[in-house]
């Protein structure tokens, strides 16, 4: 399970290939929002090249593309598909997500697929939610066989839905309200937990340390970064302590133990009762210690 994911402008090669050892879990080749139009086809054939002379590679991150979403130009967005998932790319984050623009790509996906002779269902979609659209969406979204977890952007999704931003330390309700309805839906759906907003402040990390500790807290696994210097705060934030493992280890080992005499329910080193929803936490943390 993913911890961190570095956004890499899609047309900055020499950035693409700096940005494999900087620590991050993962980097999301950007074809979107970091790319001017009149830059998309350089971009898209920089980032493919990238992933061809990646392929294979055993060690490093893992290397997602997020693509141009659907409607914004005519075929961009099958252009795009069409051009990495050859070159090796096996999960695309896709942008603006809702029903529509996830059955758009699906379809694309399948005759990519079927094309190249993998297996269905070989690529898989991270869901970025950014619409108003996709957040009334979000339950169905996550349920979407192609969905490995969600994520959520809130720069166009509070401008969609006229949510007013104050400053940088005050998280309005609302954001928080928008923000569970992704956990829950994840939770819901039996998907890895989803992928926390962007903070565009990079210089303040002590504020990113504060607000990425209270996504972890209310369900949130990993966080995007717009900059390398972000990226190891993310990794500390979601990687459990030593003591923390300790205790999840000794939990496993106990309820296992006791499941293996047939008992449902175990005591721990403390006298407390330890259940299965117990131990659902404790293989959480447990599946969190590596970050990959």
């Amino acid at each position: 399970m993913h911890r961190s994911y570095l956004y890499v402008p899609g047309n900055r090669a020499d950035r693409l290939t700096k940005a494999l050892g900087l620590g991050a879990d993962a980097l999301i080749a950007d074809l979107e929002d970091a790319v001017a139009p009149d830059a998309k086809d350089a971009a898209r054939s920089g980032v493919s090249a990238f992933l061809a002379d990646r392929r294979g590679a055993p060690d490093g991150p893992e290397v997602l593309v997020r693509v141009n979403p659907a409607g914004q130009m005519p075929g961009l967005l099958e252009q795009d598909l069409r051009a990495v998932v050859p070159a090796g790319a096996r999960t695309i984050y896709l942008p603006k997500a809702d029903l529509a623009s996830m059955q758009r790509v699906h379809d694309v996906l399948t005759s990519i697929e079927s094309d190249l002779g993998l297996t269905g269902n070989s690529v898989a979609v991270v869901a970025l939610v950014e619409s108003a659209t996709g957040m009334l969406e979000v339950a169905e979204l996550a349920r979407h066989h192609r969905v490995r977890n969600l994520a959520i952007g809130e720069s166009d999704l509070t401008a969609d839905l006229g949510i007013e931003l104050t400053d940088h330390e005050a998280v309005p309700p609302a954001i928080w309200s928008l923000r569970m309805h992704l956990v829950v839906a994840s939770a819901a759906a039996g998907i890895d937990p989803p992928t926390g907003p962007v903070d565009t402040d990079f210089r303040d990390l002590d504020a990113l340390g504060e607000s990425t500790t209270a996504l972890r807290q209310a369900g949130f696994a990993a966080r995007s970064a717009i900059h390398p210097a972000q990226v190891g705060v993310i990794n500390e934030v979601f990687t459990p302590s030593a003591a923390g493992v300790g205790r999840a280890e000794r939990l496993v080992e106990l309820f296992d133990s006791s499941v293996a005499r047939g008992d449902g329910v175990c005591v721990d080193d403390h006298g407390r009762m330890v259940d299965e929803a117990v131990i659902r936490s404790a293989r959480r943390v447990l599946s969190r210690r590596s970050g990959r």
